[in-house]
């Protein structure tokens, strides 16, 4: 599920200083000497401290001009109301330590926390496992909060009959014939808060992924997607669970002109490599 230029420039710290007047400019020409001794009619030691004095005073100011950017008002997380994007950076929160089937759960009670849970969920929501039946009635409730459980479950059932899944070259189960590997992997890419209080959020998860049947007599190839999801969040229980959520098509970048990857390739990759949790 990149949502533009989200990085900030060379020059974002860069601190101007100007020289106090009648300071000594340590970069300009020196002054003719006087007298033995002398620098521009001062003692050359008195000139020296000044101007060491000024080379450790523009440093400091740098210094500080770079240790926290001058805009931060200490809340985590990006906000929803800046036009531009924050990065993902360290900010002291632990990360999430609990979680069942792979699905994160005990996000912190604050805007980054509700970015990671909508982070996580986009993920379960968009996988493979959602396509068969067992494994979706324990997805669904451990994502959403209780009374939307029931209702979310017979929609994504309904969504996902058997005629869909025929379609998808699957079984009934949601599983592939036999040679053939159904991969749908997921990735966010970004996260932004559109709204946010103590107790409900709504956020936006930009994604990539991977989806089709991996296989030599597959009719439905493995291609790569763009998207974006919304998901509606509410604080319960000390955790951020969700609500409801829809999906639209992009921001999709140019592709480029790599060449495809086999499909032997593509079912080893999936077989072979891991997914993340995604905590902030």
């Amino acid at each position: 599920m990149s949502l533009g230029d989200d990085g900030y420039g060379d020059d974002r710290h860069m601190t101007r200083t100007r020289l106090p007047d009648g300071e000594v400019d340590p970069y300009a020409p020196a002054r003719r000497g006087t007298g033995r001794g002398m620098r521009g009619g001062r003692p050359a030691g008195r000139s020296l401290v000044t101007v060491v004095g000024v080379i450790v005073l523009l440093i400091a100011a740098i210094a500080f001009a770079n240790r926290g950017g001058g805009d931060s008002d200490g809340s985590d997380g990006a906000s929803h109301k800046g036009a531009s994007s924050e990065p993902t950076h360290p900010t002291g929160v632990k990360p999430v330590e609990g979680g069942a089937g792979g699905i994160a759960s005990g996000f912190a009670h604050s805007e980054q926390g509700a970015q990671s849970a909508a982070a996580n969920f986009a993920v379960a929501l968009v996988s493979a496992d959602i396509l068969k039946p067992a494994r979706r009635h324990e997805i669904v409730p451990q994502i959403f909060v209780n009374d939307k459980v029931g209702e979310l479950q017979s929609k994504l059932d309904n969504a996902y009959s058997k005629d869909f899944l025929a379609k998808l070259g699957l079984n009934e189960n949601g599983d592939a014939a036999k040679g053939l590997t159904y991969v749908s992997r997921t990735a966010p890419i970004g996260t932004k808060a559109t709204q946010y209080n103590d107790s409900a959020a709504t956020v936006e998860v930009w994604c990539t992924g991977v989806f089709g049947t991996a296989g030599t007599s597959s009719t439905n190839p493995v291609a790569n997607d763009w998207f974006t999801m919304t998901i509606t969040l509410r604080w319960v229980n000390n955790d951020w669970k969700a609500e409801g959520f829809s999906q639209k098509d992009g921001p999709a970048p140019v592709n480029s002109d790599r060449r495809a990857s086999t499909a032997d390739e593509i079912a080893k990759a999936v077989e072979q490599y891991g997914g993340f949790t995604y905590a902030r």
